[in-house]
């Protein structure tokens, strides 16, 4: 019979295989042994992890039956998922077409995650010398990965493969000194930025010029057109695509039936717009509601510095009326910066980071600056209380504040938890009453309705083989999201074919959850309770989150 101590053995035992398969991973959040490597990218080595992964995935399936201590069994059938969804990921083979300057992309992940690396002392900086000097065979695997690729017909997008150029052009224009110029030099290192810069120079950067010149050369003539974008072109790529899915929504959803649900969720959006374009804007047309939202210049910024003010303004207001909403609310508060200027083009509107493990990096929100003025101030506030404050900050720091549980219990990879929550919470800030117009109302509206999109346009693209015009179209025809996000939008489904699915398979299920829970407790209800109970056992797959949730419910009507 297995025991707790055997289920957080397995979490352990999976915990190293992911840092040691994705090394800047640990280094990220603070978890030291990892520091001086990177990725081996080479099939060999994946092949090995996934041997790895499919032991310990049967391993945990054993435990999650044969222990009677509910807490192990939960570790045990997550840890089996987590496997799992690492499996299925790397049988659907992105790093071999996945070129683009989006994350997805394992150079673009690579070059976005370095200057995140904090430096405490020497040996720390000692660490980032030796993975500067790994660079050149990082990025050589992954010019072999992509070769073996496409001599297999997995081609990646054209487009998207001009966009990483252009990304490694801004690179490169800006000098090896600009790649983490942001970096603090640690003090007993005073040495270290020019030894820093001269690594760059001399190993990084030719090694970026190679591999740009590679991607010019050999992957863009051979890439798909615009017109065969998703993995359905690919050979295979049915398959890849299905894998993709379950492992983002954590379901065994198929691509039609998310596009269908999609298709509901955004009629329903339809009529919430045309209401409240009849209170404000006097008509409940829609293509004249969206047309006011996409063009009037007063709905832009002025600038950046703007844009982050809002930012920072939303997440404060969030802070302050929390408590009546959640027992728990984290200690530390939310950082708000700009996206690092190299990465804005192909950045998205915002992302948040979470803490590291020692708290010496706080949790914090990138708002995206680049072309500030054709960005839409109106979304500004929901996406604040989806990437901060409810949403991304709380979930992420009150997990990794559980300290009963293992480590990967309160990081676990789980898409359709994480970011259903988030989105779980931009309609939740409406409940809060965070919003401070109706103008940001249509925010919460334009969200809803990019969200039930990426239902609609990832299936088609992926499994219905929409063309990116297409896909744009819909998206102009049923969103009024600015048309610069909106093909940024539709690149992002290109080059991470199902993550953005996961939005709204969360959302829904843990709204299903609450009005279930609701049903069953009627005034016995404590939405602090439901809240704190629902992020308590750190990111969990939506099967589970349903039972746990579900047993929740049955104690707090026993209890009374």
């Amino acid at each position: 019979m297995a025991t707790d101590d055997d289920a957080a053995e397995l979490a352990e035992e999976l915990l190293r295989l992911i840092c040691g398969a994705e090394p800047l991973f640990p280094t990220i959040i603070g978890l030291p042994g990892y520091d001086d490597r990177l990725a081996d990218m080479s099939a060999g080595a994946e092949q090995r992890y996934r041997t790895a992964l499919s032991g310990l995935a049967d391993r945990a399936d054993e435990a999650a039956t044969s222990t009677v201590d509910d807490g192990a069994a939960l570790t045990a059938t997550v840890m089996a998922q987590q496997a799992r969804a690492q499996i299925d990921k790397i049988d659907a083979r992105s790093v071999e077409y996945a070129i683009s300057d989006r994350l997805g992309s394992a150079v673009t992940e690579f070059l976005m995650l370095l200057p995140m690396i904090t430096l405490a002392d020497a040996a720390a900086a000692e660490n980032l010398l030796a993975r500067l000097r790994a660079v050149p065979e990082l990025l050589a695997r992954v010019t072999q990965r992509h070769r073996e690729g496409l001599a297999a017909g997995l081609t990646p997008v054209a487009h998207l493969v001009r966009d990483a150029v252009a990304q490694l052009d801004r690179y490169l224009a800006n000098g090896p000194a600009a790649l983490l110029a942001g970096q603090a030099v640690p003090a007993d290192r005073p040495s270290f930025a020019d030894e820093r810069t001269a690594v760059l120079a001399d190993v990084v950067w030719p090694a970026l010029r190679r591999y740009r010149d590679v991607l010019a050369d050999e992957f863009v003539a051979p890439g798909r057109p615009e017109d065969r974008a998703g993995l359905c072109w690919l050979p295979g790529g049915d398959g890849f695509y299905a894998r993709l899915v379950r492992a983002h929504t954590t379901t065994d959803r198929t691509p039609e039936e998310l596009h269908r649900t999609g298709l509901d969720v955004m009629a329903r959006v339809g009529e919430e717009f045309a209401e409240l374009g009849q209170r404000v804007f006097g008509t409940g047309d829609l293509p004249t509601i969206f047309a006011r939202l996409r063009d009037d210049p007063a709905l832009r910024w002025t600038d950046g510095e703007e844009l982050l003010a809002a930012a920072r303004a939303a997440i404060e207001r969030a802070e302050a009326r929390a408590p009546q909403w959640f027992g728990r609310v984290p200690q530390q508060r939310c950082r708000v910066e700009p996206v690092p200027e190299a990465d804005g083009p192909g950045a998205p509107g915002a992302y948040y980071l979470m803490q590291s493990l020692d708290g010496s990096r706080p949790g914090t929100y990138f708002a995206n600056t680049h072309k500030a003025q054709e960005r839409a101030r109106y979304t500004s506030e929901v996406t604040a209380f989806h990437e901060a404050v409810p949403g991304h900050h709380f979930q992420e720091t009150l997990a990794m504040g559980l300290e009963d549980l293992p480590l990967l219990r309160r990081l676990a990879d789980i898409n359709a938890y994480a970011e259903g929550w988030g989105l779980y919470c931009e309609r939740l800030a409406d409940e809060m009453g965070l919003y401070s117009d109706d103008v940001s109302r249509f925010g919460m509206l334009t969200m809803d309705s990019m969200r039930a999109g990426r239902l609609v346009v990832d299936t088609g693209l992926h499994a219905k083989g929409w063309s990116r015009q297409q896909s744009i179209d819909y998206l102009t025809a049923n969103t009024p999201m600015p048309v610069l996000e909106i093909a940024s939008e539709v690149d992002r489904y290109m080059a991470s074919p199902g993550q953005a699915l996961a939005y709204m398979v969360g959302r829904l299920e843990i709204e299903r959850i609450r009005a279930e829970a609701q049903r069953r407790l009627g005034d016995r209800f404590d939405i602090r309770a439901f809240h704190d109970r629902l992020l308590c056992d750190g990111p969990l797959p939506l099967s589970v989150l349903d039972r746990v949730l579900a047993g929740w419910a049955e104690g707090q009507l026993a209890a009374s």
